[in-house]
């Protein structure tokens, strides 16, 4: 039984309800998780609250929460096995990617902004009798809410920065992937984190857990990352109360390939870009810009690459995709593929389920970036390839969207590159590579991929309330 967290005790749903968590390969249980009540989410938010009113950890030091958010990340690092099989099993990312990459980040994510806080530099600025500086105080209680695709990287992304700032956290993970983020709380504990600074309570959106969480004048900051339709719900609930939230939400990104580019760079970086994480990536290269006159060339290769990526068991070393998140979810997905045949696509490689919650690698081509399949997201293993002509052209295209949470460009061209880094509508554009991460660089969308920027001293801002504070010093006389 999956418990919440609430203050020191492990606790079921006020109501008692529950519900089941399965392995999206097999099906097979893994869990039976408390249903947080709207009644849970107010327990817990008591209880951060208390912590930060009366507790120690928005008194210690930025060094002395370090030290212990140091001991957390050792001990992330010796469960690391433990903790990558869990998520693969919860979500159906691959073993791979889990045990390689995301428990990784987990543990980084903590070290980082624990030394972060640490060290970050304040300002002071003397003027004759005058001493301005800058303070930065722990904004309050944090409710971090967390989406499925990265579940525990995702979570310690917005628990990390909180806690360092000394913040108290409340975090709701996605009903769909429960598993990591009640274990990652154990081991937080018996590493040493106090009681009551970090909560979690599982369940649901709306009314149930999550309004209060988002609605509640006792909140002082939200961090959600999810969908551009929950994170406005999110938004409007916190707007009476005018708490300011952080949301990192949806993208439908471009990935364009000019012709000067190394395609043995582009190909596989642009596969990545696309299938990586079972194609269930808010920054996905969904959008994939191919210059015309190398199209050709390009396509034979990448859908050559797709067709030869291993599907299956994401607990095989092997497997590079797994399976989808649920079935809900795979029909959306098959949906939106159906759609575009309609919109008169053609389906190079892929285009039907696989059998469970299985689907391939999937590229379709014939369609204009008007086309629903090419402005919405899928979210799912579907890239819709599309021609351009000119760098006028593709930025052109790449822009004309909603969204603007990353893009991804491929070229020789260092002068081009520049220039289009400078215009695009993009959080963040990645040349030549894809998904490398600078942890003090601002991570955030445009349009309606976000609220707000993290990372670094961004996080510093939003996790803190920054208080200037002006001296007048007495005159002392001549020396």
């Amino acid at each position: 039984m999956i418990r919440h967290l609430i203050g020191k005790e492990w606790v079921d749903a006020s109501d008692g309800a529950t519900f089941e968590t399965r392995d999206p390969h097999d099906g097979s249980l893994l869990g039976t998780v408390a249903r947080g009540t709207a009644a849970d989410g107010d327990a817990a938010l008591t209880a951060a609250r208390e912590a930060f009113d009366d507790g120690p950890w928005p008194r210690m030091t930025p060094k002395e929460r370090a030290k212990i958010l140091h001991a957390v990340a050792d001990a992330v690092d010796a469960h690391r096995d433990e903790l990558a099989l869990t998520e693969t099993r919860d979500g159906g990312k691959t073993i791979t990617q889990s045990g390689h990459a995301e428990i990784p980040r987990v543990a980084l994510n903590l070290r980082f902004f624990a030394d972060y806080a640490a060290m970050a530099p304040n300002e002071a600025y003397p003027d004759g009798g005058l001493l301005s500086y800058t303070l930065y105080p722990p904004a309050g209680v944090v409710s971090a809410i967390s989406p499925w695709n990265a579940p525990l990287m995702l979570a310690t992304w917005k628990i990390a920065p909180a806690l360092a700032f000394g913040n108290t956290v409340v975090l709701k993970p996605a009903p769909q992937t429960p598993l990591t983020a009640a274990r990652f709380a154990e081991i937080a504990l018996e590493a040493g984190l106090p009681e009551g600074v970090l909560n979690v309570v599982q369940g649901f959106g709306g009314d149930e857990v999550a309004g209060p969480l988002t609605g509640d004048p006792r909140v002082d900051r939200i961090t959600f990352t999810g969908s551009s339709a929950t994170g406005a719900a999110v938004l409007k609930a916190a707007a009476p109360n005018h708490t300011p939230v952080s949301a990192e939400l949806g993208g439908k990104s471009a990935n364009i390939v000019f012709a000067d580019a190394d395609l043995e760079v582009a190909v596989p970086q642009s596969i990545r870009a696309i299938f990586a994480g079972n194609g269930q990536v808010c920054l996905a290269g969904s959008r994939l810009l191919v210059q015309k006159s190398v199209m050709d060339e390009f396509l034979a290769r990448f859908t050559e690459a797709a067709e030869a990526l291993v599907v299956g068991d994401p607990k095989e070393h092997s497997t590079f995709l797994g399976p989808l998140i649920e079935q809900r979810h795979l029909d959306k997905v098959a949906g939106y593929v159906d759609l575009a045949r309609t919109e008169g696509a053609t389906v190079l490689t892929g285009g039907t389920p696989l059998g469970g919650l299985y689907y391939p690698p999937t590229v379709l081509t014939g369609l204009t970036n008007a086309a629903r399949c090419a402005r919405e997201e899928i979210f799912g293993p579907v890239v819709t390839v599309l021609g351009f002509d000119t760098e006028e052209d593709a930025l052109a295209i790449a822009n004309d969207s909603d969204y603007g949470l990353a893009g991804m460009l491929f070229t020789q061209n260092l002068d081009r590159a520049h220039r289009m880094a400078a215009r695009w509508k993009a959080g963040t554009v990645w040349i030549n590579t894809f998904f490398e991460r600078d942890l003090r660089l601002p991570f955030g969308g445009e349009g309606i991929s976000g609220v707000g920027r993290e990372g670094g001293q961004y996080s510093r801002e939003f996790f803190t309330e920054p208080r200037a504070v002006m001296l007048r010093l007495r005159d002392q006389g001549p020396r």
